[in-house]
């Protein structure tokens, strides 16, 4: 079957407190991005697209040299607003699509492919990465149908309840869609929400609510899931990954 990949890469990262786009900023004086797409590529997805936004010249240079398509999102209004920006260019596109963030540099290709083989395997129609962690706090919480592997929805940590809050799975952001359920569930998100955007993460409501099902993968380290968000964390995951790199 074929797969594309669409990579979120339009923010610029306030906490890193520099002027830079947050996915630039780099890790052993490579850009974080750039290990995201080299991971991305030694799968041979058919089609790997880059949303970008502030500041995205700088990002389509520091990739000049991939294979990669750009979309642009001129106004951030979160990330089912920036996988929307893909629509045009996924028309037509008869597969699954990955969904990825440029600021999760540590993801290996091998659950990225456990996440693409459930998929392809199963009876479902999406896959997502979960986590189990001991801190939770600010992390879209999973929330499963029952004790199966399939979920009812994600819930935000600003829209979680006290009871939801004490779940420790959490949402990853890493996602693999059949692209044209994708793109017809974003149709029907809408931004009431705590955030007043709109999220991908509320594409598992609507398909659950339409009994199209969506399965869980858990990362079997928590830290691949893990984006980077200050200068420090940036610097405590280089060191934790030192081997890898």
């Amino acid at each position: 079957m074929k797969k594309a990949a669409v990579v979120l890469a339009a923010g610029k990262g306030t906490r890193m407190k520099s002027e830079l786009p947050k996915v630039l900023h780099p890790i052993k004086e490579k850009p974080m991005i750039q290990y995201v797409v080299e991971t991305l590529q030694k799968l041979h997805f058919d089609k790997i697209i880059v949303v970008i936004g502030y500041k995205g010249e700088l990002v389509k240079e520091a990739l000049t040299d991939y294979p990669v398509e750009f979309v642009w999102q001129h106004e951030q209004n979160g990330t089912g607003h920036a996988v929307m920006m893909a629509k045009d260019a996924l028309a037509g596109f008869d597969g699954n699509t990955l969904i990825a963030l440029g600021d999760v540099p540590f993801l290996s290709a091998g659950t990225i492919q456990r996440l693409v083989d459930i998929l392809e395997k199963s009876d479902a129609k999406a896959s997502c990465l979960s986590a189990i962690v001991d801190n939770p706090n600010k992390y879209g919480r999973v929330i499963r149908d029952g004790d199966s592997d399939y979920m009812k929805e994600i819930v935000e940590d600003a829209d979680a309840t006290d009871e939801q809050k004490q779940i420790n799975e959490i949402n990853t952001g890493t996602f693999c869609f059949d692209n044209k359920i994708l793109f017809d569930s974003l149709g029907e998100i809408d931004t009431d929400n705590a955030q007043g955007e709109l999220y991908l993460t509320d594409c598992v409501k609507v398909m659950f609510d339409n009994k199209m099902p969506v399965t869980l993968v858990v990362a079997e380290d928590p830290d691949e899931g893990e984006g980077i968000n200050d200068v420090e964390q940036l610097r405590k995951m280089t060191e934790k990954f030192k081997d890898r790199l």
